[in-house]
């Protein structure tokens, strides 16, 4: 199906924003990124003719401004979600009411299509407000445009990621490598993939109203994963479970930090699986096949190997 080629993206500064718009760019989109900093979005646009990626200033609690946002866009996709909290009430306002406002916005408009990127463990008897949050933002934007498309992807790696590199570079000068919730299991899947699938669903008229859960094509533990850290870098070291009071403690104390390693409410996420449920459509649904860990992660990681990798590199 055809689409007016201009795309609203709000959040299209962050992780996966900066692999959707490129690839929008090169669709022919012209693409608006919503934005409180509008210097955040020069290096995207780069990636495309002059003016064809501009940003759009918004205040995101404002219905005036996410309608101007969103005036005369054929696209729409919100990517905007966050993982901790800077002031109280966060999460519902950005994940919970934000949606809803993009959703009768579009609704309003001319808006074709509406693409939401939500997570898998979107659950309002969630004992994390992080999940409760995203399953509110999703009833909120599915009563004001009942089309939208929503996107639930596992825990997401790539280049750019906070997640693996992290603990990389926690492998460099820890004794130890930690485990939190180890038995935990996870389906990551990588960015690029994400944005493909917002792309692929944006033109297909059968995902209109539907939900697709996101994750790559390997299941693993929080300790394989952390095991997968250790042997990508190269880094020899044990694999220690830290007891539960100590994290609970660690977590309590994050939250007093401006960007803190763990919270409570992380903690809570952490104790419940990430995988696509056995009745959830996916990847499979949408023509697509997600890449394995192992294709992509060594690339980027190899950074943290003693001598930054070099010894490894192949050359041509």
């Amino acid at each position: 199906m055809a689409i007016r080629r201009l795309a609203t993206v709000f959040g299209g500064t962050g992780f996966i924003g900066q692999h959707l718009v490129p690839r929008l760019a090169r669709l022919d989109y012209d693409v608006r990124v919503v934005t409180r900093n509008p210097d955040a979005v020069r290096p995207l646009a780069t990636q495309g003719r002059v003016g064809q990626v501009e940003p759009r200033f918004a205040r995101l609690g404002s219905d005036a401004d996410v309608a101007a946002a969103v005036a005369d866009a054929g696209l729409v996709v919100n990517l905007i979600g966050i993982l901790a909290e800077r002031r109280p009430g966060d999460f519902q306002r950005l994940q919970g009411e934000l949606p809803g406002r993009i959703g009768r916005a579009a609704a309003a408009g001319s808006v074709e299509r509406v693409v939401h990127v939500s997570a898998i463990g979107a659950d309002p008897s969630s004992p994390s407000a992080y999940a409760r949050s995203k399953a509110a933002g999703e009833v909120a934007l599915r009563q004001a445009f009942p089309a939208a498309t929503i996107l639930r992807p596992s825990i997401l790696f790539g280049p750019e990621d906070h997640f693996l590199n992290r603990f990389a570079g926690m492998a460099q000068w820890m004794p130890f490598m930690p485990v939190v919730c180890g038995a935990t299991r996870f389906q990551p899947v990588y960015v690029g993939d994400v944005a493909e699938a917002i792309v692929t669903a944006a033109h297909r008229s059968d995902s209109k109203g539907r939900t697709y859960e996101l994750g790559g094509p390997r299941v693993v533990t929080f300790r394989e994963l952390m095991a997968y850290v250790l042997e990508v870098t190269g880094r020899h070291k044990r694999l220690i479970e830290l007891p539960d009071g100590l994290v609970r403690l660690q977590a309590a104390l994050g939250e007093h930090l401006p960007n803190p390693p763990l919270t409570r409410d992380q903690l809570a996420q952490l104790r419940r699986d990430n995988v696509v449920a056995p009745e959830a459509a996916g990847f499979a649904a949408l023509g697509l096949t997600p890449k394995a860990m192992e294709a992509v992660v060594p690339s980027y990681l190899s950074r943290f190997r003693r001598g930054g990798g070099r010894r490894n590199r192949i050359t041509a």
